[in-house]
């Protein structure tokens, strides 16, 4: 008879509940690695692309435009990040204030790579940046305000309103706003302990990349934009490219100072001579080319919209209308108001607007005036002046001397009450006698010649003794 050992069931109990443990902790390591990555993919970035967005150009209204666009379309993607290839000399300032505002308020993350300079206004634009990398060899900073000849302005004013633009845009990441203000004011002295420098008064600050990593105007140094992609572990992640439109890059060179100023000269002077010396057509065409060019260039920027073509439209009607319409004027100022209205509202900046088309119309004011006195013969006020002469050469015989009948005698073939007709000399003559009437047949003798009239007088018969 066997009998039982309570120790060996109290051993087998402990067993069972060993082994019911280990099956628990073996099934739940997979359930504890599903939540382990459950946790990891919610700190982890979106899945979407990343966007590369080039900002090579000067900075003015078709580059703020395009960025508006691009990072539209990365919104709209979800993107994980959008790198800003940066490699510009500066630009508009207000251009730039635009650029960075837009930027800031990105519903994606943004990384300003300086791939080859951040000057000026390029510098505000990376310093509005999520992070900035830059490549070696690059520099940041020379933000000091120019004139369009390259001249320092040194207005107090606009030296310290961009300085504080420059230090709100560096403290948005914590880095040295005095730095920022060195960048724009070249008054002030500062040390850079980092890196053992201090830049003096009379200098305008500009840091390379390596220096801009030790004083913290760099958060990384890269030397492509893959690297910068690595470095913020999106290495996975598709890459897409933006790239102005061929759209976009005609607007970029129209609506810059110069070219916009140019085409308003050229539309102006070639619409104004097709008027008022028409026939040519080649001035006219060109006028409506070249507005149409600005109209294009600041439509595709987003300025230009349909109201502002309307009223250049009707412009243009009202000028020409006061070309034939009597109106005093009133037709002439109702049209180039709407024209200036039309150029100005279809701009990016009214008062750079107004100053280009003063600048525009004066020169075309000269090139009109050289243009009518060369072609003043095939002018417009040539349709207002009878300037046509009946000559021998065009075929129209001119009328006769009829001093020559003074004197000569004839007959008066009908009576002259005071006027009919007479025989002179053996030609039918339209005569008028000195006032008194003349019966038919009687002779009469030519006196005088007036214009058109040959005046004649009867020979009354001489009685003699």
């Amino acid at each position: 008879m066997i009998q039982s050992d309570p120790n060996r069931k109290r051993n087998t109990g402990w067993v069972t509940m060993l082994r019911l443990s280990l099956l628990f902790v073996l099934a739940g390591i997979p359930l504890l690695g599903a939540l382990t990555e459950s946790a990891r993919a919610a700190d982890t970035p979106s899945a979407g692309s990343v966007y590369v967005i080039p900002v090579h150009q000067t900075v003015q209204s078709g580059l703020a435009s395009f960025l508006d666009r691009a990072l539209k379309e990365a919104e709209e993607a979800k993107a994980s990040l959008v790198v800003l290839d940066i490699d510009t000399p500066g630009g508009r300032l207000n251009t730039a204030e635009d650029i960075g505002k837009r930027i800031r308020e990105a519903a994606v993350p943004t990384v300003a790579f300086v791939s080859g300079k951040a000057a000026s206004a390029g510098a505000y634009i990376a310093l509005n940046a999520g992070d900035i990398a830059m490549a070696p060899g690059t520099t940041i900073g020379a933000a000091m305000i120019v004139d369009e000849a390259g001249n320092a302005i040194e207005n107090p004013k606009l030296v310290s309103f961009w300085s504080s633009e420059m230090v709100a845009a560096a403290e948005l990441n914590g880095r040295n706003p005095e730095i920022a203000v060195k960048m724009v004011d070249p008054s002030r002295e500062l040390e850079l302990k980092e890196i053992g420098e201090t830049n003096g008064k009379g200098q305008i600050l500009s840091l390379s990349a390596e220096k801009a990593l030790k004083v913290g105007y760099a958060d990384t140094l890269a030397k492509t934009v893959d690297e910068v992609i690595a470095w913020k572990g999106l290495s996975d992640r598709t890459v897409i490219d933006l790239n102005p439109s061929f759209a976009e890059r005609v607007s970029e060179f129209v609506t810059s100072p110069g070219i916009a100023t140019l085409l308003l000269i050229v539309g102006i002077a070639g619409i104004a001579i097709e008027l008022i010396v028409p026939g040519f057509g080649a001035p006219g065409i060109t006028g409506l080319i070249a507005f149409g060019l600005y109209f294009f260039g600041q439509s595709i920027a987003g300025f230009a919209g349909m109201e502002s073509i309307v009223l250049f439209v009707i412009g243009i009607v009202l000028l020409i209308s006061e070309m034939f319409i009597p109106s005093f004027g009133i037709l002439g100022i109702l049209g180039i108001a709407a024209l200036i209205f039309g150029i100005t509202m279809g701009a990016y900046d009214t008062g750079t607007a107004l100053r280009s088309l003063g600048i525009a119309a004066l020169i075309a004011i000269v090139i009109i005036i050289v243009f009518a006195y060369v072609f003043r013969k095939r002018g417009i006020w040539n349709r207002f002046i009878l300037s046509e002469q009946l000559t021998t050469d065009k075929g129209y015989v001119p009328q006769l001397s009829r001093e020559k009948w003074i004197g000569q005698e004839g007959i008066a073939l009908s009576m002259l009450r005071p006027s009919g007709l007479a025989d002179i000399n053996g030609e039918r003559l339209d005569v008028i006698s000195t006032g008194e009437y003349v019966d038919k047949g009687k002779p009469v003798r030519v006196m005088s010649v007036d214009g058109t009239r040959i005046v004649v007088k009867e020979i009354k018969e001489t009685i003699t003794n």
